[in-house]
């Protein structure tokens, strides 16, 4: 191997670990201070300047979108619990929990992902993020249309915004836990067709 060939491996270690610092330390900015953490702060703590933090991710909705991507593997771990479960209902349901808790990841979180949701903006990093939840959501919600659990005019993004409304809400500390599952109940009751059983103890 030439000297120039060992030269040039040491940059991209380098670039390498810095990307893994800042990822580490927004992280953990992100889960003490919310999405609206000094990125300065964070580039400071993972031992760079701000110009390397902006080379790695040029706005805050990229280092968030590639720190997301570093927490995706508990959602997908998720994925394969629900897989499991044999009534499509209640694999929509856990799905939506699941999503909840995602959103709810950092302080502040639900307001860049609504914003990237809405305007599908290629140019967002956040953008594709969304697309794959909502994606994955009307799955979900088809899969619950075929066995006549859920209403036929009801659409992933409906429930990927009660979702992330949820997570606000708890994010937000806007109502306690209580509140919370009354909210939930009212969600549900929107999405789901009314089954023999509820009209039988009606």
């Amino acid at each position: 191997m030439s000297p120039s060939g060992q030269q040039g491996r040491k940059p991209r270690a380098d670039v390498q670990r810095n990307r893994a610092a800042l990822l580490e330390a927004a992280q953990r900015h992100f889960l003490k201070y919310g999405v609206s953490t000094s990125l300065e702060a964070v580039a400071k703590e993972a031992g760079v300047g701000p110009g390397t933090l902006y080379r790695h991710f040029p706005t805050r909705e990229a280092l968030l979108a590639a720190v997301l991507q570093t927490r995706s593997e508990e959602l997908v771990a998720r994925q394969a619990e629900i897989a499991q479960l044999g009534d499509a209902d209640d694999a929509l349901e856990q799905w939506l929990r699941a999503l909840e808790e995602y959103f709810s990841a950092f302080s502040g979180l639900p307001e860049p992902l609504m914003a990237a949701a809405r305007a599908q903006d290629g140019d967002n990093p956040l953008t594709l993020p969304c697309d794959i939840v909502i994606t994955a959501t009307e799955e979900y919600v088809r899969a619950a249309q075929r066995t006549g659990h859920v209403r036929e005019s009801v659409k992933g993004y409906d429930l990927f915004l009660a979702a992330i409304s949820v997570a606000w809400l708890k994010g937000a500390g806007a109502a306690d836990e209580e509140s919370l599952d009354r909210v939930r109940t009212l969600i549900a009751t929107g999405y789901r067709e009314p089954d023999s059983r509820a009209q039988a103890s009606a």
